[in-house]
């Protein structure tokens, strides 16, 4: 039997009646059960686990079909699937039994985003904005930055993606399209710095490092300049990034 199996089939039989523990039996709840099963499915899911990560969550919502917290990791799951219609049925869901949660407005307006959905994207990333207690808020702003920008409006774009970096300093792609957005703008000192951070936490695209080229060659670093060229030609030799450098040489 493999492991999820066993996992999946000890939650059951504990969940069927009583454990015993010593002399005593004792009675299992039902939503303790239903939670170990969600974070089953939680770790399966990290792990990039789908297909294994829905059965834990299938006996969450056997348990509670109403779980906001199952149905918000099953459209997770099925978003990265691609089964978008089961990922959005999900999302609904979860919103249906839990419409304030900002980690599912935020989620679904990810995945709305992600689907070029971008005005009900940018309503739900608004309504999760609303909770100034949640933990990734910063998230959210740097969401709302990124939607803004597929929509044309560079002057909000940047108004999100500097209040999600006044929330959360590290955020990497927050970083990278502030530095664009203000390299496009002329404004090289505060690309430069926002760049530079970015290159610190993130891995590296053909996009960033054909802007870490432009940025490094504008403030005579040369080093920089001539390391991130080698890294475009070597890891995106084909991309319009890679080109664009030949051709500026």
């Amino acid at each position: 039997m493999s492991k999820p199996s066993a996992a999946i089939l000890l939650l059951s039989l504990l969940l069927a009646g009583c454990v015993t523990t010593g002399d005593k039996p004792r009675k299992v709840d039902p939503d303790a059960a239903r939670d170990a099963y969600i974070q089953l499915g939680i770790g399966y899911l990290q792990k990039g686990e789908t297909e294994r990560a829905k059965q834990p969550l299938s006996e969450a919502l056997k348990l509670d079909p109403r779980s906001a917290s199952a149905n918000m990791v099953l459209a997770l799951v099925f978003q990265q699937e691609g089964e978008y219609p089961a990922a959005e049925q999900h999302f609904r869901a979860a919103l249906s039994a839990d419409p304030a949660n900002a980690r599912i407005l935020n989620n679904y307006g990810a995945f709305l985003l992600d689907r070029e959905r971008y005005a009900e994207a940018l309503s739900y990333f608004q309504k999760a904005a609303e909770d100034t207690l949640y933990s990734e808020r910063s998230r959210v702003f740097e969401n709302m930055g990124i939607t803004y920008l597929r929509m044309g409006d560079t002057a909000s774009a940047r108004e999100n993606l500097e209040r999600s970096l006044r929330l959360n300093s590290r955020q990497p792609r927050a970083l990278f399209e502030l530095a664009q957005l203000e390299f496009d703008a002329g404004d090289f000192v505060p690309a430069w710095n926002h760049y530079r951070r970015f290159d610190q936490l993130s891995t590296q695209n053909a996009r960033s490092l054909w802007l870490g080229v432009r940025l490094a060659r504008r403030f005579e670093d040369h080093s920089s300049a001539v390391s991130y060229g080698l890294q475009l030609k070597r890891l995106y030799p084909n991309s319009p990034e890679a080109k664009a450098l030949v051709e500026s040489e």
